[in-house]
């Protein structure tokens, strides 16, 4: 649905993210998956729970993702299916001004996961994984590294 919108939409997209949003990804500690770590890339848009009905349009607009509502009255938009996220960050990265090395870096991290093949593929992966720790503000920042 968002290729098929209009420029000036993608433009408003793409600025409510430099705005509020955040672009992520995590290696999170998972036994059950082949390197020990599930890969979980993250597009979220966040707005007050006062603007509900706003916010939904804007996320319509979208077409894919999920709004949940936070304890603290923040709403999230989140987008983490890899399809989706390739086709939102297409229709944005021209538009991007903000956060455009975090859309550059998050293409790069899915672009990567698809080639991982061996463990040094996924090596080269959590390396590009832990290059948002100098973009991104965190206060959990964590270095993961493969176990030999």
């Amino acid at each position: 649905m968002l290729k098929t919108l209009s420029i000036v939409k993608k433009a408003y997209i793409a600025g409510f993210l430099d705005g509020d949003g955040s672009i992520y990804v995590r290696a999170k500690p998972n036994p059950s998956y082949r390197f020990g770590f599930q890969i979980a890339p993250y597009v979220v848009l966040f707005q007050s729970t006062k603007d509900r009905e706003n916010f939904e349009k804007l996320c319509a607009l979208i077409g894919y993702g999920k709004i949940r509502e936070r304890s603290d009255g923040i709403l999230e938009y989140v987008i983490n299916r890899i399809d989706d996220l390739e086709e939102f960050l297409s229709c944005v990265r021209p538009y991007v001004i903000l956060k455009r090395r975090q859309v550059e870096l998050m293409t790069k991290v899915l672009e990567a996961k698809e080639r991982v093949e061996k463990r040094e593929d996924f090596a080269a992966l959590l390396d590009l994984i832990d290059r948002y720790r100098s973009l991104n503000y965190s206060k959990k920042r964590l270095q993961r590294r493969l176990t030999p």
